[in-house]
């Protein structure tokens, strides 16, 4: 694989696992990118294991989930990789903004097509096929993968999952963004990125998504009842509404007094594990 040499940055231990991260040089988005990864202590040993990919959301960059999911326990448990990537392309030669929607930490996990954002922000291409080869390259894992994600990486989890039909075999989400071009912020970044033609926007909208979707994988969200974003923003009814109609087996749960946050995700986050854990077969 060309380039696809990777720098240890950090690696710590957990769960008899490891916590590690990692900076390599990404050719799709053309800059470096960082990534973390848990490796569960069955991987140590030297038995292969697969793949969750777990996105963050808005101005975050993968640590946050690293720290405050709790995920890594019920990892362990179950023999999952789960990688972390980050949610842009950052540093100072890349396109950014003062906006809160867009620019570094805001990728929205689009191809961009529109300057200045297109030379680097190719995030749905990193995600979706480089970052795999690169991870199936350096670590010992079986093909089978899954994603999920919080709010902006609900978002990216669902439209992926849903674009990339039969490349994973569930996705789950916490707190999505389930109708982006329905909301100011969304608008904001998809014209930013895409254009003003919202016919293009409708390639990364989970609800639209949902309309032309032929492989029906399992979908697992959850929504928090204090969430601020809740129900105006995130839109979540509309988009299980939409699944349920064509057929797609879609767990939906609004959980009574949880806000838009790690307290959130930390609550729920072994459920969404032994969601995944089934889809993949363990």
């Amino acid at each position: 694989m060309k380039n696809s040499e990777l720098h240890l940055l950090e690696r710590r231990k957990m769960f008899n696992g490891y916590q590690e991260r990692y900076r390599h040089f990404s050719q799709t988005c053309r800059t470096d990118m960082v990534f973390d990864i848990y490796l569960p202590p069955q991987v140590l040993k030297g038995y292969p294991a697969p793949v969750l990919y777990f996105l963050s959301g808005l101005n975050s960059d993968g640590s946050e989930l690293v720290r405050q999911s709790g995920i890594q326990r019920f990892a362990a448990q179950w023999n999952i990789i789960v990688v972390f990537p980050d949610t842009s392309p950052r540093g100072q030669h890349v396109a950014d903004s003062e906006e809160h929607y867009l620019g570094q930490g805001a990728g929205f996990y689009v191809n961009a097509t529109e300057a200045p954002w297109a030379q680097h922000y190719q995030m749905e291409s990193y995600i979706s096929q480089e970052l795999p080869d690169l991870i199936e390259h350096h670590f010992p894992v079986t093909k089978e993968r899954s994603i999920a994600g919080f709010s902006m990486g609900g978002h990216g989890a669902l439209q992926l999952a849903l674009n990339h039909p039969g490349r994973y075999a569930a996705v789950s989400a916490f707190a999505p963004l389930c109708h982006p071009i329905d909301t100011e912020g969304g608008r904001q970044a998809f014209s930013a990125y895409l254009g003003q033609n919202v016919e293009t926007w409708k390639r990364y909208d989970s609800t639209e998504l949902l309309q032309t979707a032929s492989h029906k994988l399992p979908v697992l969200i959850d929504v928090g009842s204090e969430d601020t974003l809740y129900p105006e923003v995130l839109q979540p009814e509309g988009f299980v509404r939409s699944a349920r109609e064509k057929g797609f087996a879609i767990q939906y749960k609004v959980r009574p007094g949880y806000g838009h946050d790690y307290f959130f995700i930390a609550s729920f986050i072994d459920s969404h594990i032994e969601f995944h854990a089934q889809a993949l077969g363990l």
